[in-house]
């Protein structure tokens, strides 16, 4: 199955979260943070949302980005797990 975004929104992938920390002290899975660094999959066209002309050309796939810690839908297809948020919720793009 694949995904393909709408509007201005963009599918990314996030970076897998640290397992241990610089020390060694091994993190269980209910103390690691979600990480912001992720992978751009797929992005929207962009177009026009709430009566404003949205471009999504400030990021494309295979980019990595830093999202807002909290945005976007969490969804799973085929066993990988997805973030669908806005362009807007991308906060930088990580060279």
């Amino acid at each position: 199955m694949t995904l393909k975004p709408l509007a201005d929104n963009v599918i990314i992938k996030l970076a897998e979260a640290e397992q241990t920390t610089k020390s060694g002290i091994v993190l269980t899975s209910a103390s690691k943070e979600k990480p912001q660094i992720a992978e751009v999959i797929a992005v929207g066209p962009g177009g026009i949302v709430d009566g404003k002309e949205v471009s999504t050309a400030s990021v494309k796939v295979g980019q990595k980005v830093v999202a807002a810690k909290y945005a976007g839908t969490d969804i799973k297809i085929d066993d990988e797990e997805y973030t669908i948020l806005r362009v807007s919720d991308i906060l930088a793009v990580v060279e």
